[in-house]
């Protein structure tokens, strides 16, 4: 993993006037893949994931502009965990120039929760780059467990849940 948390916010911020934005989270489709490409400016191959049959990718969307995806995440349910394989927010939501704050940390909530529903106590794994460990250690609270692996454990992902979902 490599996605930067900028904020952690109640939804997700615009960065110029500080106005909050709720999200939806929702399956991404076929018919979205033409917005989230290479000639797009998007790092990944979400079509590639899209077709993995263990994994399920989801696209943050701002509630009542489902068109513009604001960033896409890919996990994995296990057994006793849910797994994130990639984060990516939109091109327009990185870097210095970035449109809205809040859209990894938007995601990761929503990876926790999944976990919650699934019955799986909240708990998320991923592998992080080095340079990005104590990142994630401060941010998200996730524990190094060993290598690069990271987890985020109940009481992390429940700080997570509450803070970006009502319920």
């Amino acid at each position: 993993m490599d996605f930067l948390v900028d904020k952690l916010t109640r939804s997700i911020e615009n960065v110029v006037s500080g106005d909050s934005f709720l999200t939806e989270v929702s399956p991404l489709r076929k018919t979205d893949l033409s917005q989230v490409n290479n000639k797009k400016k998007w790092l990944f191959d979400w079509e590639k994931e899209l077709n993995y049959n263990d994994r399920e990718v989801y696209k943050l969307t701002i509630q009542n502009n489902p068109l513009i995806i604001q960033g896409l995440i890919s996990i994995k349910i296990e057994a006793d965990h849910v797994y994130m394989n990639l984060i990516e927010s939109a091109p327009f939501n990185k870097g210095r120039k970035k449109m809205y704050a809040g859209v990894p940390g938007n995601l990761v909530a929503y990876a926790c929760r999944l976990s919650f529903q699934k019955g799986n106590d909240g708990f998320v794994s991923f592998h992080s780059k080095t340079n990005l460990i104590s990142h994630y250690t401060k941010t998200l609270g996730a524990i190094h467990f060993g290598g690069l692996l990271m987890i985020i454990n109940t009481d992390a992902a429940k700080n997570l849940v509450e803070k970006y979902f009502k319920s």
